[in-house]
């Protein structure tokens, strides 16, 4: 780990020459509504010398002195060449206009057209937003998880499941940020749709593996959404009238060219459409509650050229009830502030505060009796980090981060009929996790460019609790408590650091392939509790405890990048391993829900995932999209589990093929449609059966776990858009999207279970069990002014 740290330090005072020079860099930003662009290419005319914008689109270019045309371009817009005269260092801020371009020239990214060749990233995959909004969806309305769930090596577990699994990870394995503040539940509706607006979102940013050190907590993946920052040109209004829920998103300049905001809202109105219907046909339902809401708000005050300030936040839940009452919901808060200290030291200073938050209950309407449970995870952290162009290759990036969390298991009341209360809650748990990293991207050569770096992550479980300690058993069996120690607020009950580090190498081959390679450890401090098929909103995270360790994740990724024909076609090729140490896993007949002796039912073991991901791309032309393949495999090893053999992950599939094209007959019509095919997910099923008194009861001879799969899951989804106003020169857009989800009528199985035959017990059946079993057509009216 010294090397690492040692090769960084040398690189700050190494590449010394005897020329002059002096760096020039500023903002580069769109010119229709000021947002910040990611990732414009600014370069030497004529050479091989230049850089990108930053996720604020700020750039810093250290060149020799003298004068010089500086190119900046990208996709989609209009290249731009300004002249130079370097004498000194240069502030040189534009706005880039977008190209107007015939529909046969049509490019649906927004990145430079080689940059998944000549970067260093790896196993990522970015979406631009105008072509997730083309895509078909469930009920029409666009996704951002549902359009991730279609890249190589991301799964989920079926139809009405939360979150997304990538490399054969658990979704609490993924980081998902919104304007950097975590979300610990990504879905509305048990999993159909995401909680993200797609009118407010910007950008968004999968890293699958190669992860760079700035990120860490989580062991699978990094999912980076940033929000829009308002429109400070003009005032922009874009919504949605759907099948089950509209949206509403309004953005204008507060100042112009200085502060603007956004502010979007959805909400969902299935419950006063069907409630009608329901309380005629049960009228006890006539009360029920189902739906959900979500509001995203952004402001953002460029105070000078040196110093930004950006607020955003959120607010969303679900509220379902029919004689008991559930809901779920987030709550974030981001405040940041970007500061330009010299034309080579940029800074971004984030401060943010998450709550995820569930409720259930249930009420007797005859008496008092009733049920009552809430439980919460909420997070406020402080996160300085900095960006250090030292000159034109190496990009140094350091910072730190510190995570107070709070976790609030349960607090449960019941209340009997006779009114008399009773206290079962779970005392709360506190942790404090911080880190420190550093990481350099050195371009070693015309061909080799090199990024290493290390993250140093602590964490801190502390009082006011309970330290438990257990005795050891027979495997798969319950410890039994040795003895309970109260710890005061503030004490440490159990502490531990990872050094995690990072190394990223790309060699390009020529203009049109490179061969890359990627090495990550991460580390994470916290588990979510559950034992079901698919993850659901009660679902309990917990942290690391004396009795539970963190969870660490070696990964070695392999792979081949080639574009063809002027970059039209991207394909890659990429091999990955990982290793999983302290892998979270459970003893039979595991009671989860309101244990206080909850980690006496905790097993840990090992983990290992591996496979190929095959990825086409097609990125210019009226017809476009991407076909992908992942063959892949996801196993556990757990003492006492499975007679301590490996065994099949509930994650794991081992073929996965998606195919997704869209093409754009003319200016008013569009067409595209989706196809899915997955391996079946591993599931216990009996192997034997004995009869008892005229009753069958089946069980397992073999004590193997997963030891069968579910049928095959496949899907395909077909879409038309209609542009009432194409060729509108005040920007103004009406569309209507019809869709059909399903299209042909497959009932995949999310589950299969056996029950006893009811006509005759002694025999047994097997029930699939579909979410989603027939057709569903859908149209929604979108418009923009």
């Amino acid at each position: 780990m010294k090397r690492i740290v040692l090769l960084i330090l040398i690189s700050l005072v190494s590449q010394v020459q005897s020329q002059e020079k002096f760096t020039i860099s500023g903002y580069a930003k769109d010119a229709k509504n000021g947002e910040s662009l990611i990732g414009v290419t600014v370069y030497k005319k004529n050479s091989q010398i230049g850089t990108s914008t930053n996720e604020y689109g700020f750039y810093s270019l250290t060149l020799p002195k003298g004068e010089d045309t500086i190119v900046f371009s990208f996709v989609g817009y209009k290249t731009i060449m300004k002249p130079v005269d370097l004498k000194s260092n240069q502030t040189l801020s534009l706005e880039l206009a977008e190209e107007g371009k015939e529909l046969e020239e049509v490019v649906v990214s927004s990145e430079r057209e080689d940059k998944n060749i000549k970067s260093m990233e790896m196993s990522v995959a970015k979406l631009d937003i105008k072509q997730i909004q083309k895509m078909p969806a469930l009920l029409g309305e666009v996704d951002i998880i549902k359009s991730i769930q279609l890249l190589p090596g991301v799964t989920t577990v079926g139809e009405g499941a939360s979150g997304f699994n990538v490399r054969g990870g658990n979704i609490d394995q993924n980081l998902v940020l919104m304007d950097e503040a975590p979300v610990y539940n990504s879905s509305h509706l048990f999993g159909f749709f995401s909680i993200f607006n797609p009118d407010a979102v910007k950008d968004v940013k999968l890293i699958k593996g190669g992860i760079p050190a700035q990120y860490g907590g989580r062991a699978s993946s990094v999912l980076d959404i940033r929000m829009k920052e308002g429109n400070n040109k003009k005032m922009e209004v874009n919504g949605g009238i759907g099948s089950i829920f509209s949206r509403l998103s309004i953005e204008a300049p507060i100042f112009k060219d200085k502060a603007s905001f956004i502010v979007a809202g959805r909400r969902s109105y299935i419950d006063v459409l069907a409630k009608p219907l329901l309380a005629q046909r049960q009228p006890g339902l006539k009360d029920a509650k189902f739906y959900f809401y979500d509001l995203t708000a952004k402001l953002n005050w460029r105070i000078n050229d040196k110093n930004t300030v950006f607020a955003s936040g959120y607010l969303g839940r679900d509220v379902f009830g029919a004689g008991f009452i559930f809901n779920w919901g987030n709550t974030t808060g981001t405040i940041r502030w970007n500061h330009i200290f010299n034309s080579k030291l940029f800074m971004n200073l984030t401060t943010f505060y998450s709550n995820y938050k569930y409720e259930l209950g249930f009420k007797n309407d005859g008496n008092d009796q009733k049920f009552e449970w809430r439980s919460n995870i909420i997070n406020y952290s402080f996160k300085p980090d900095f960006t250090y162009y030292l000159n034109s290759k190496n990009t140094i990036k350091f910072g730190a981060q510190g995570i107070l969390y709070t976790f609030k298991p349960g607090e449960a009341v019941i209340t009997s009929q006779n009114g008399d209360e009773s206290n079962i809650s779970l005392d709360d748990q506190y942790g404090v996790e911080y880190a420190g990293y550093i990481d350099n991207e050195q371009k070693l050569s015309n061909r080799f460019t090199l990024q290493y770096g290390l993250r140093w992550s602590f964490f801190n479980y502390l009082g006011k609790g309970t330290r438990y300690s257990y005795r050891d058993t027979i495997p798969n069996e319950s410890r039994p408590l040795d003895r309970e120690d109260s710890v005061a607020a503030g004490k440490t009950i159990a502490m531990y650091n990872t050094p995690e580090p990072r190394l990223a190498l790309n060699y390009t081959i020529n203009d049109k392939s490179s061969v890359k390679l990627g090495y990550n450890r991460m580390s994470q401090y916290l588990h979510i509790v559950s034992n079901t098929a698919a993850s659901t909103p009660l679902d309990i995270y917990t942290p690391v405890t004396n009795n539970i360790k963190p969870l660490i994740s070696d990964q070695i990724t392999l792979g081949y990048f080639r574009n063809f024909k002027d970059n039209m076609y991207e394909t890659s090729a990429e091999v990955y391993y990982k290793d999983l140490q302290n892998q979270l896993d459970y003893v039979d007949n595991a009671n989860l829900l309101l244990n206080e002796y909850l980690e006496s039912d905790l097993v840990q073991g090992k983990g290992r995932a591996y496979g190929f991901e095959l990825y086409l791309k097609k990125a210019k032309g009226k017809l476009n999209g991407w076909v992908s393949y992942t063959l892949s495999k996801t196993e556990r090893q757990v003492r006492g589990i499975s007679n301590d053999e490996w065994f099949l992950s509930k994650y794991d599939r081992t073929h996965n093929v998606n195919t997704v094209l869209i093409y754009d007959l003319n200016k008013r019509f569009s067409f595209s449609a989706n196809f899915v095919f997955q391996t079946g997910t591993p599931a216990t099923f009996p192997t034997a059966k004995v009869e008892v008194q005229g009753y069958v009861i089946p069980y397992n001879t073999d004590n193997k776990r997963n030891n069968y799969r579910n049928t095959p899951y496949h899907r395909a989804d077909v879409g038309v858009t209609f542009n009432l106003a194409p060729n509108n020169k005040k920007g103004r857009k009406h569309a209507i999207v019809v869709s059909v989800y399903n299209v042909y009528n497959r009932r995949n199985a999310f589950s299969i279970y056996f029950r006893n035959n009811p006509d005759y017990p002694v025999n047994t059946e097997a029930v699939r069990y579909s979410v989603v079993g027939s057709i569903i057509p859908a149209i929604t009216y979108n418009f923009k002014f």
